[in-house]
């Protein structure tokens, strides 16, 4: 999907970056599946998620082979955190236990919090063709995590996507760059989620609050972080983890060929992690009660609505 064919909004102001994040370290992800046997990359795994606090994992997937996606992603419950799903190419009916319905193609987002506990499923609407996207865990404060659920579509058409000198251009699912700003907004964690198109040889600066752990994920081309000889090539299907010095404001990245990347930030929750496949807790305890509210059907139920 060229991002460019979308309606597109000019940058109402310019980021300045005095000093740039360096690449902590680079990380290629796993090859698994998960479903009914969807093929995906783990590139966010569990030993990950104290460094990228509040995120928790993020899956990569993408195919022109139908019998690599074709059996989706059946009824399955979550609790604890919200999940957000960005399609480049392809399509998936949405449908959850609280009522909620709808259909993710291209260029569009769904952002799910499952808060006290969905059952949902995500399963393709296509038999051929490409399927290619991405799913983020974010993990929702001890405080929220028996929030009820709520769940919004994000067509292509309600992200902003930011047009920038020489070519670029940024769609902003959260947070907000070069003034414009994001489809949502998230307290506590205030999540910065971009996806960059960038022409070789340009470079493109984002603004970073320091506090914020961070990472990019390139998937197309190739790219340079850093300034001078800070620099870190990140190579295609793989992640960078941006360090923490405390003197950046944000990171300046460099297209070495054309390349596209999602570059994600967000505010640690810095509490306990206690995590049982699909639920997300802060103790064991609390992964005890949630396995015993699934198995006697205490998951939402009716609809809790949605959100902007």
């Amino acid at each position: 999907m060229d991002t460019r064919t979308l309606a597109t909004i000019p940058a109402a102001a310019a980021e300045t970056v005095q000093r740039s994040r360096t690449v902590d370290r680079v990380v290629r992800g796993i090859a698994t599946s998960d479903g009914a046997g969807v093929k995906l990359t783990r590139v966010l795994t569990q030993n990950l998620q104290r460094r990228l606090d509040p995120f928790l994992m993020l899956d990569a997937f993408g195919t022109d082979s139908k019998d690599d996606y074709i059996g989706g992603f059946p009824d399955h419950p979550h609790r604890g955190f919200e999940t957000i799903t960005y399609m480049l190419a392809g399509r998936m009916r949405h449908r959850d236990s609280a009522g909620n319905e709808g259909l993710l193609q291209n260029g569009g987002a769904q952002w799910m919090v499952a808060g006290a506990g969905v059952v949902h499923s995500e399963m393709p609407e296509q038999e051929d063709g490409r399927m290619e996207g991405f799913q983020l865990w974010l993990n929702l404060p001890a405080a929220d995590k028996m929030t009820a659920p709520w769940y919004r579509d994000l067509p292509a058409a309600e992200i902003p996507t930011v047009a920038l000198e020489h070519g670029a251009t940024v769609r902003v699912l959260a947070g907000a760059s070069h003034g414009v700003a994001g489809a949502i907004t998230r307290p506590v964690t205030e999540p910065v989620y971009l996806d960059v198109e960038l022409p070789a040889g340009q470079d493109f600066a984002q603004a970073l609050p320091a506090g914020h752990n961070a990472f990019i994920y390139v998937y197309r081309g190739e790219v340079s972080v850093g300034a001078g000889d800070d620099r870190a090539v990140v190579e295609a299907q793989r992640m960078g983890v941006l360090d923490n010095g405390g003197q950046a404001d944000g990171v300046i990245v460099r297209a070495e060929a054309d390349a596209r990347f999602l570059l994600i930030a967000g505010r640690p929750l810095n509490e306990p992690i206690a995590q049982y496949g699909p639920f997300v807790m802060n103790t064991q305890e609390q992964i005890y009660q949630t396995l015993a509210d699934f198995r006697d059907g205490r998951f939402a139920t009716s609809v809790a609505g949605s959100q902007g």
